[in-house]
């Protein structure tokens, strides 16, 4: 909430959208895309008078994204993004399972360090890998996320979202990501939660997701199949870079 980040955004000119960002994480390694800081974009984009409201759309390593911003006192502060359709196919996530070949991966057995966990695991242009718990913990979120990233069967390591559910269209999630540990919140690892709670049978189609970061609320039409999510956006400080 201060200055300081667990990642860094760019943003360029795009010659298909409004704007294109270019997502690196803590480690330095690059992102498709960024949930959150997508919403951040936005509003620098508005904000700045770049991009005129309400509609706009940006370019990302997972597609061009539209997106709704909504504003108070001249300012954006809600961003409605349409995060697009997930991909739920083994290979398009990626994962590796060994044996019989399955369509979805849902509630596959993930055996760690005496803990028996089950894994539902959705792309929303990143891999995310949603593991409901009855109780969130350092223990789980810490000891067991880093490991889970690495896990072989992710070839392209993937980002860890433990969640505890409260209702069916409540739940409460930690979220270990890639190349970055854990994080106050996570907008793609909101939005695969709320697929993961649908095809497990867990949560409806609109969710409210309580992150440590905030709270966001997630919307999968089965009319469009695209997952929406809606949010703050808050500019916490400005600087200048040297040269």
């Amino acid at each position: 909430f201060g200055i300081g980040s667990d990642g860094l955004i760019l943003i360029m000119p795009s010659d298909q959208a409004d704007a294109k960002m270019q997502m690196y994480n803590a480690d330095g390694s690059e992102s498709e895309m960024c949930g959150n800081g997508i919403r951040c974009v936005a509003k620098y984009l508005v904000d700045h008078g770049i991009c005129d409201p309400p509609s706009l759309r940006v370019e990302t390593g997972a597609g061009i994204l539209a997106l709704d911003v909504f504003q108070q006192n001249g300012k954006v502060h809600q961003v409605r993004v349409d995060m697009g359709p997930p991909k739920l196919a083994p290979e398009d996530i990626p994962i590796r399972l060994p044996g019989e070949a399955v369509e979805q991966v849902i509630d596959i057995p993930l055996q760690l360090e005496g803990h028996s966990l089950m894994a539902t695991c959705v792309s929303m242009g990143n891999p995310h890998c949603v593991i409901f718990v009855d109780t969130l913990s350092d223990e789980l979120v810490l000891g067991l996320g880093p490991r889970i990233e690495k896990d072989p069967r992710f070839p392209s390591r993937v980002n860890v979202e433990f969640v505890q559910v409260r209702s069916r269209s409540e739940v409460h999630q930690r979220t270990w990501e890639r190349g970055s540990g854990e994080t106050l919140a996570c907008g793609t690892g909101a939005s695969a939660v709320c697929v993961a709670g649908v095809i497990s049978g867990r949560t409806n189609r609109e969710l409210t997701n309580h992150l440590r970061g905030g709270t966001l609320f997630l919307e999968w039409s089965q009319e469009t199949n695209h997952v929406f999510m809606t949010g703050p956006a808050t500019e916490v400080y400005s600087g200048h870079w040297p040269n």
